[in-house]
């Protein structure tokens, strides 16, 4: 027998003992023992066949609240019976499937939509020197110096310049640089004599070879490796950059490597009749010095042991040809003009570079 047709015979059972129970004034709303309290189905006014069932237990018709009670007692028998509890589940199931899938095509979406947050990696911080290629590289360009020079003009004295930046009474031109220098010449470990040479040489080229961009950074390397600034042999710079005592270079009789130069100046300027000798804080020969010697500090002597005088006289020399001492060609060019051997040129890069970076810090 079917759960319908046997819900169907516990309904009219349940109809035949209304009538009585309403005259004994007894509610017989509680499910009969052994599952009579199981939901039936019952065809409404007008309903077509298999339509608008309508749920109710058995015992008087309520309000749709009793409804709601008697169905929800019926259900819980039901359940509790051998088929109620292979289908619940079933339907269970579904319902939650039902609703998951419903859930899932808003919320899934949802997900995919959201922009994926960025990302936090940090950046590098640029090269101090300004993409100066690094030391080693032979193609390259040292490091410059940072755009810290003194603006204006170059200091009154300067030889065959313009308007000065500030007249000068007495000393020597390069002083007027002396702010500035203190400051470079902490930061990169030169004598602040020094530094104002080489600056004001810069600034003296800029003014008569303003094509030739020579930094003062590339004299300053070149002051490094040919005499420490002016210390070697321990010379010492005096107040007006004068090298005491004077520094001079082995004698160059073509041993050790050494270049061979008989003696040109008759000792004037080396101190030596025989052969000639480098002289100086940027050790010039006497005859490269001679021909290019510049009086820069204008007390009437061109003195190659003097660094002002050496270091403009220096500048002249590497910017003489019309060279670009801003392009790697004609700056390598220069320096191997200076001394043409090749470590010699490295060290001086290396220096340059050094000088350039340590100068921006």
């Amino acid at each position: 027998m079917s759960e319908v047709e046997r819900a169907a015979r516990l309904n009219a059972a349940a109809g035949k003992d209304d009538g009585k129970d309403r005259d004994k004034g007894k509610d017989k709303d509680a499910p009969t023992p052994g599952g009579s309290g199981a939901p039936v189905v019952t065809k409404g006014a007008g309903a077509g066949a298999g339509t608008g069932a309508t749920v109710v237990g058995p015992g008087r018709r309520g309000g749709p609240f009793r409804l709601v009670g008697r169905f929800g007692r019926g259900a819980a028998a039901w359940a509790k019976r051998p088929s109620g509890r292979l289908i619940l589940p079933a339907i269970i199931a579904v319902v939650l499937l039902g609703a998951a899938g419903t859930a899932g095509a808003y919320l899934v979406p949802e997900a995919l939509q959201s922009a994926p947050s960025p990302s936090s990696t940090p950046g590098f911080p640029l090269d101090a020197a300004g993409g100066v290629p690094s030391a080693g590289q032979p193609g390259g360009l040292p490091g410059s110096a940072p755009g810290g020079l003194p603006s204006g003009d170059v200091p009154s004295g300067a030889p065959t310049v313009g308007p000065t930046v500030a007249a000068q009474t007495g000393g020597r031109p390069a002083d007027a640089l002396a702010g500035w220098a203190g400051q470079i010449g902490t930061r990169v470990g030169i004598p602040v004599v020094a530094v104002q040479a080489y600056a004001y040489a810069e600034l003296v080229a800029t003014r008569t070879t303003p094509s030739c961009r020579l930094s003062w950074t590339t004299l300053a390397a070149i002051g490094k490796v040919e005499s420490s600034h002016g210390s070697a042999n321990g010379a010492v710079l005096s107040t007006d950059g004068t090298a005491l005592p004077s520094i001079l270079g082995l004698p160059l009789d073509g041993k050790g490597g050494r270049q061979l130069i008989p003696d040109t100046d008759r000792g004037a300027l080396d101190q030596d009749t025989t052969y000639d000798r480098a002289v100086g804080p940027l050790q010039f020969i006497p005859a490269t010095w001679n021909a290019y010697k510049v009086d820069a500090d204008n007390n009437g002597i061109a003195d190659p042991n003097d660094i002002d005088d050496a270091a403009v006289t220096a500048a002249k020399y590497l910017c003489q040809n019309g060279r670009d001492m801003s392009r790697a060609d004609s700056w390598w060019d220069a320096i191997l003009s200076y001394n043409a051997v090749r470590p010699y040129a490295q060290k001086v890069f290396d220096a340059a570079n050094d000088y350039g970076r340590r100068s921006r810090s």
